[in-house]
């Protein structure tokens, strides 16, 4: 092809052939959304297409819109241009984006995760003529410890505060690294509490992805009630009043 499938424009990442974009940062008439995170599902596009499972995720995020959910290898044509969507495993029900026309195959991967965590569904390496990615770590000075000992070091952590009488208090976004910890977490060790960002969307998911449960903190929640358990949080909620009711607590971020 002489004219590239996939250009970058003012509006973000579009294919011309099928008058489509992905992940557009400006309102546009069709998108096709990789994730529920908010740099990549915005307000305001007429029509939004995603994996099914992201489906609930961005209505709860977005509103009322015009969606509609495709499968894991389901291909759909717009125009003559073919698109599927393929696991990125980056957090839940993300999507790498398979675009094929006229023998030429692209793959746009949004945010992608080739190490498997356990809730994501795993990346799948998809084969193509050129590829864009999206590389925030992709440095070799980035070296990360193997998840496995990062969840047991949280676990042990918990086991050491409560040891103490002290509330452990984790931070993470509510989407994606929240549901991630809550997979790993143990609940033998204790309650885990929820702050309502958290709570709220994690319930929008449980339908489809197994986690174990937890309890919201509301006004009624007492310090007693949380001493010794792990709460998880929104990063917005370090520092504020709602914390307080938490002393002695002990904070980390994942």
């Amino acid at each position: 092809m002489n004219t590239p499938l996939l250009i970058f424009n003012d509006n973000g990442i579009y294919c011309q052939q099928a008058d489509v974009y992905i992940d557009a940062w400006k309102p546009v008439e069709k998108c096709i959304i990789t994730h529920g995170h908010a740099d990549h599902s915005r307000w305001g596009h007429k029509k939004y297409i995603t994996h099914h499972n992201n489906v609930p995720i961005i209505k709860h995020r977005l509103g009322e819109i015009e969606v509609s959910g495709k499968e894991w290898g389901e291909t759909f044509t717009i125009n003559g241009v073919t698109f599927s969507l393929h696991p990125a495993g980056h957090i839940i029900a993300s999507s790498q984006v398979r675009v094929s026309y006229q023998g030429e195959v692209w793959v746009f991967t949004g945010d992608f995760k080739t190490e498997e965590d356990g809730i994501a569904e795993p990346f799948e390496l998809v084969k193509c003529h050129t590829f864009i990615t999206e590389c925030t770590f992709g440095l070799p000075a980035f070296k990360w410890t193997p998840q496995a000992e990062v969840f047991k070091q949280i676990n042990r952590w918990w086991e050491s505060n409560q040891a103490e009488g002290k509330t452990s208090v984790l931070f993470g976004y509510s989407l994606g690294k929240a549901q991630r910890l809550l997979k790993h977490l143990n609940p033998e060790i204790g309650r885990i509490y929820t702050h309502g960002a958290i709570e709220n969307m994690t319930q929008v998911v449980r339908d489809n992805y197994s986690m174990p449960p937890t309890t919201r903190i509301t006004r009624e929640t007492t310090k007693e009630e949380l001493k010794g358990t792990m709460v998880l949080a929104p990063p917005s909620a370090h520092g504020g009043t709602w914390i307080r009711r938490m002393v002695p607590y002990v904070t980390a971020s994942a």
